[in-house]
């Protein structure tokens, strides 16, 4: 049971009777209207359980249905998000060569600055030699 309920009647029952404490003797009709409130607290926690059981009965049905429309809104936006990566991929300038031929071009170069400075350092070697004879 809720605390929600329980409290309103332990609440409304602890206000009828300081109430009957401090009043004077009421009336046969005041007394009955009294009674009428106590037995319409008393159906509350009854009507509150039967709203509480058919909304707990609803429940995973509302949760189906928010599942699914999540999921509708997710797979939408994923179609958004796919038509936006083909454009910017479609926008984006292609380079002049690939990475695989950049790769073989700076190897390339390295080999030749290599060769290059070998060549260098064996001609300063060739003139000694020849200083020296």
């Amino acid at each position: 049971m809720r605390p929600g309920p329980v409290l309103l009647l332990l609440t409304l029952s602890l206000s009828a009777a300081l109430q009957a404490e401090e009043s004077p003797p009421q009336s046969l009709a005041a007394a009955s209207s009294a009674q009428a409130q106590a037995a319409t607290v008393e159906q509350r926690p009854t009507i509150g359980e039967e709203q509480s059981a058919t909304l707990a009965s609803e429940l995973p049905a509302n949760a189906g249905e928010r599942e699914n429309v999540q999921l509708q809104r997710l797979r939408q936006e994923n179609q958004r998000l796919k038509l936006q990566l083909k454009k910017a991929l479609a926008q984006a300038p292609h380079p002049l060569i690939s990475e695989q031929q950049l790769w073989f071009a700076i190897g390339a170069a390295a080999g030749l600055l290599g060769v290059i400075v070998g060549a260098l350092l064996r001609s300063n070697r060739r003139s000694r030699r020849e200083w020296l004879n």
